[in-house]
């Protein structure tokens, strides 16, 4: 029972990587589709993180009311169809909107199959949150690749969402299939508890650090296409394989995170992470060459591998609140690493540079780097 659980769990954080991967392949025709500026592409991707935080406030109750199942596949569907219909909206304003619906879906997901994770390693008491996050990034990396691949083939990007949306919503539903249907007592015990946790105290560091990490993870995903199509000059297909190589590198990295885990300190493995991926992403600022850029993105995203399946465990070990709460609440404050690297990754490249602008990843991981120790051993 617990391994078909842990395999349907597997294919929904694949599922939700290859959504992610898609997207962040095609910001470029977003932006392309609908003539938009940094400052507007901007708004778009801070509209996506805010409706994922306003999600939040009500992600703990709705998930214990229906279950991880059925709030799993109704935040697919939801994500999925927005997804699909990004690039043939008539206007900035219906993008926006979409964007907004989109972020929320991808947020209630990301609740329901993080809880059930967390679930499933009290229940079993093996490790299994690295391997689950090692399959978003596999899933990414696929998504990233794929869109590569169809746009040098000369698919219409229109197309190309729509049918990975299509598939995905798909294969959430089949997958869901293989998670514990809800018991209505407990559902109702869990509805009333489940309300959103306001971070603070221990609760609160952790949720400060998935907000560095969760930053500089959120601008590589947003931000590292547009870095090399346009201030190295690789031509769209080429440049979507810096996400490839990021989401790539972080997916083999958590898969053998679990392992890691089981012998060094969390402490130890988070703060070399975050200094390697510091380091990384300033030598590939500094240096300004395609080839590096994609080996650095690589570096960054096996230094930041660690952080989401560390710390969003961490937060289910604060006692006195329940696992979909505790995560909502610390993800809350990591989706607003999200909601303020956008904007803020815009503006300083509408006033400088992308280059220049990139730099705040550096800055994320090495605040990530000074707390580190601040994270309770499991």
């Amino acid at each position: 029972m617990q391994t078909r659980v842990a395999w349907c769990l597997r294919l929904q954080f694949a599922a939700l990587g290859m959504l992610a991967g898609t997207w962040g392949a095609h910001i470029p025709s977003v932006k392309a589709q609908h003539g938009l500026t940094q400052i507007s592409l901007s708004a778009v991707l801070m509209a996506a993180a805010l409706g994922a935080v306003s999600a939040l406030f009500f992600a703990g109750r709705a998930v214990a009311r229906l279950g991880t199942r059925r709030a799993a596949v109704f935040a697919g569907w939801a994500m999925c169809g927005m997804f699909a219909l990004l690039l043939l909206l008539p206007g900035f304003w219906f993008v926006l909107a979409a964007a907004l619906v989109f972020g929320a879906g991808m947020s209630l997901f990301d609740v329901s199959v993080n809880s059930e994770g967390a679930a499933l390693e009290s229940r079993t008491g093996r490790t299994v949150m690295s391997n689950l996050h090692g399959m978003f990034s596999l899933g990414a990396m696929a998504g990233a690749a794929a869109a590569s691949a169809l746009l040098r083939a000369g698919i219409a990007p229109a197309l190309q969402l729509a049918a990975v949306a299509l598939a995905l919503a798909g294969l959430i539903s089949l997958a869901s299939l293989g998670m514990p249907a809800p018991d209505p007592k407990s559902a109702q015990e869990g509805a009333d508890t489940a309300h959103f946790a306001w971070p603070r105290g221990l609760l609160l560091v952790i949720g400060l650090l998935i907000f560095a990490g969760m930053m500089a993870e959120g601008v590589m995903y947003d931000w590292c296409v547009l870095y090399l199509q346009q201030d190295l000059g690789l031509p769209q297909s080429q440049a979507a394989l810096g996400y490839a190589a990021f989401a790539g590198a972080m997916a083999l990295a958590r898969f053998g995170g679990d392992a890691l885990r089981a012998r060094y300190p969390e402490t130890t493995i988070l703060l070399l992470g975050a200094l390697l991926a510091a380091v990384s992403v300033a030598v590939v600022l500094l240096v300004g060459l395609p080839w590096v850029a994609i080996a650095g993105f690589a570096l960054a995203g096996a230094g930041l591998a660690p952080v989401a399946p560390i710390l969003f465990n961490a937060a289910t070990r604060v006692p006195g609140i329940s696992r979909a709460a505790a995560i909502a609440s610390v993800t809350s404050i990591g989706y607003s690493g999200f909601m303020v690297g956008p904007p803020l990754i815009g503006a300083l490249a509408q006033a400088s540079s992308l280059t220049v602008a990139l730099s705040v990843v550096v800055l994320a991981a090495a605040c990530l780097a000074l707390g580190a120790r601040r994270v309770p051993t499991a």
